[in-house]
């Protein structure tokens, strides 16, 4: 099976959520003797043509000179060159600038698309963009043979709107072996001596909420805040605004082991992430036996369960933090739920299944 991966600024991961899942499942393929080829920004921070075994093509993204809009010309770029790849299958990951695309997409691959969550819903964009995002939703729909989606909530969401059938596929996570908290000395840190967020700098991961409750509860101990806020305005405003001694910016962080150190030793793990699917770094969390405390949505209830405190409000951050208490017992099952449910081997095996059960039937 040759297969091409768009919809991802690139792998190795040095970005998030999509990018992780492209760099493991793409590996995974290659391991199993497929094709894959990934497509990958010119800017990228890896350069090389592969990566373990994965073929890497690079294309143009003026994003320095475009800004947001040079996603647009990425992905027509990656549409373009992948009309003479031969892929057998073509997995868009997300849809937000390349559905804009779609009537270019080749017609002798079959289209799978990860639905992601529902990108029309994120507070960060205006209401013409949102109109856009919920007319691109629907030419992503309409040009794809096969849909993935993320969260039962996603799936529910397809068969109402547009009486569409989407495989409920998630994303996976592998449960830490390895505690090692002299790592934690390098940002200064002692083992439950902190709390911890990790999102990237948009309004709808409800940053801003959890920082204004987590001051507002007169805690003592420091709120690490893990994000690229330099290349986001509102990152920048929120780092001018908050960042001490006590709330901790301390930009992104793409060392794997470190992240799964800081998730396992915090003394909570805050999720504010609200419009996606089932979210990578919530079940890596999760993975890494943290208590998460989520935004109360039914995307991260469909995944967390009880397993979790829920916050809505600012004031609901800072009534956790005041009469609850992390427990051990939550934590042994966020794992447990990871391993059963969410094993990254799993997850891998059941979207080869699929990917081969759509190319069975195009056949």
């Amino acid at each position: 099976m040759k297969v091409g991966i768009i919809g991802t600024r690139g792998i190795p991961n040095h970005y998030g959520g999509f990018e992780q899942f492209a760099m493991e499942l793409s590996r995974y393929l290659v391991q199993q003797g497929h094709q894959v080829y990934t497509y990958s920004t010119s800017d990228h921070p890896y350069q090389e043509s592969s990566w373990e075994g994965v073929q890497l093509i690079h294309q143009y993204n003026p994003e320095k000179q475009l800004g947001l809009f040079a996603q647009f010309i990425y992905d027509l770029k990656c549409i373009l060159d992948a009309r003479r790849r031969g892929f057998d299958i073509l997995l868009q990951l997300g849809y937000t600038t390349s559905a804009v695309w779609s009537f270019l997409l080749p017609r002798n691959s079959i289209v799978v698309t990860n639905m992601d969550g529902l990108e029309w819903k994120r507070s960060k964009y205006p209401a013409l963009i949102s109109r856009f995002l919920k007319l691109s939703e629907y030419w992503a729909i309409k040009s794809s043979q096969f849909l993935i989606a993320d969260s039962i909530g996603i799936q529910k969401y397809l068969s109402e709107t547009y009486g569409v059938a989407a495989t409920f596929i998630a994303y996976g996570a592998d449960v830490i072996t390895t505690v090692l908290p002299d790592r934690l000395l390098e940002l200064n840190l002692e083992a439950r001596g902190y709390c911890l967020l990790i999102a990237r700098m948009q309004t709808d991961n409800n940053v801003a909420t959890i920082i204004e409750g987590y001051l507002s509860s007169g805690c003592a101990m420091p709120l690490i805040v893990v994000g690229n806020y330099r290349n986001s305005k509102v990152g920048k405003q929120w780092f001018g605004q908050y960042n001490s001694a006590h709330i901790r910016f301390v930009g992104g962080i793409y060392d794997k082991e470190l992240l799964d150190q800081l998730r396992y030793h915090c003394y909570f793990y805050f999720h504010g992430h609200s419009c996606g699917g089932t979210n990578p770094s919530l079940l890596e969390a999760m993975a890494c036996k943290a208590h998460v405390v989520a935004h109360d949505n039914i995307f991260n209830q469909s995944v967390l369960g009880d397993n979790a405190f829920y916050f809505s409000t600012a004031n609901d951050i800072a009534n956790i933090l005041q009469t609850k208490r992390p427990d051990d017992k939550v934590r042994a099952q966020n794992a447990a739920l990871i391993q059963a449910s969410y094993s990254l081997r799993n997850i891998h095996q059941l979207t080869e299944q699929f990917l081969l059960q759509c190319l069975g039937q195009k056949k």
